[in-house]
């Protein structure tokens, strides 16, 4: 028997070059700290859950804006040495790429300042929105609304599968954005802000109540909780020693659509992304702790 042709996705999102810095507190200023440990990353949320998909046994490429500057050509070059497809990159004359700094502590907490060029065109009009088609999957973000916008659209348009990643986003975004997805995949303070509500269950039944998809909010230490028929039903995830959150929602959105991709049940889905980012949170340095598909296996996902 032939091996299944591994699952394709298209992910649309901002790129950032990220400097990690890894301390032991995070102290008030003025101040200034030696870094245990530091590393530099392309990175951005469809960008890491692209190369997620793609480290844990998919087929990933994105569809993104980069500066036409050195940053940007090294930025596009990172990228493709992990295997993704980079080929429909932007790269436009007299941008700024993006770049970051990004601070962890012990407990796995950071703090994160980013720099985004405000005049980097974010037209989607370049966008090979007929090739949609030869995916299994779209995955889009908040950070490009504009590009995750007439991505949505095409996919539903075409019965692919969407998922948002429904972080926090200036006011309006999400309004635009989570009605075209299939797969409406939030934060949990993304769904809090989103929905007005103070707790994650009453947040899910108020966005389930007006969308016609998959509602669900990843939530960290408490794992991930989504509505099925009516119901809030919850996986949780595997207790661990955190090093590093950075990009561990990322994983998640990832690993979940991968699985989603392959036909996985809901919660044997949200199991394989919870055990996924679970481990991405203990070692240090971004996407860069994705574990490999075997790992996840091995334990427990």
């Amino acid at each position: 028997m032939e091996p299944s042709p591994k699952k394709r996705l298209t992910a649309v999102g901002a790129v950032c070059h990220t400097t990690v810095y890894r301390v032991e507190t995070i102290p008030a200023p003025p101040a200034k700290i030696l870094a245990a440990d530091a590393c530099r990353v392309v990175d951005g949320m469809a960008i890491s859950a692209a190369c997620a998909f793609h480290r844990l046994g998919g087929e990933a490429r994105i569809w993104a804006r980069l500066g036409d500057d050195a940053a940007g050509a090294a930025q596009r070059a990172e990228l493709a040495a992990t295997g993704v497809d980079v080929s429909d990159f932007r790269m436009v004359a007299g941008g700024r790429s993006s770049h970051a700094t990004v601070v962890v502590d012990a407990r796995g907490d950071r703090l994160v300042v980013p720099f985004h060029d405000p005049s980097l065109d974010r037209s989607p009009d370049w966008l090979p929105l007929d090739r949609l088609g030869q995916s299994d999957f779209l995955h889009v973000e908040v950070r490009w609304a504009e590009g995750a916008e007439v991505a949505l659209a095409a996919a539903r348009r075409i019965g692919l599968p969407a998922m948002l990643d429904g972080e926090t986003a200036p006011p309006g975004v999400l309004e635009r954005l989570v009605p075209l997805a299939s797969h409406a995949v939030f934060s949990d303070q993304g769904i809090l802000a989103y929905a007005r509500a103070t707790d994650v269950e009453t947040a899910l039944r108020r966005v389930a109540a007006t969308h016609d998809g998959h509602v669900g909010a990843s939530c960290g230490a408490d794992g991930y909780a989504w509505i099925e028929n009516g119901a809030v039903r919850r996986v949780p995830a595997p207790t661990v020693d955190v090093v590093d959150t950075l990009s561990a929602g990322d994983v998640f959105h990832g690993a979940l659509a991968l699985m989603l991709a392959e036909g996985r049940p809901t919660e044997a889905a949200a199991r394989f992304a919870c055990v996924a980012a679970s481990i991405k949170c203990t070692r240090f340095g971004g996407r860069l702790g994705c574990p490999t598909r075997e790992e996840v296996i091995a334990a427990g996902g």
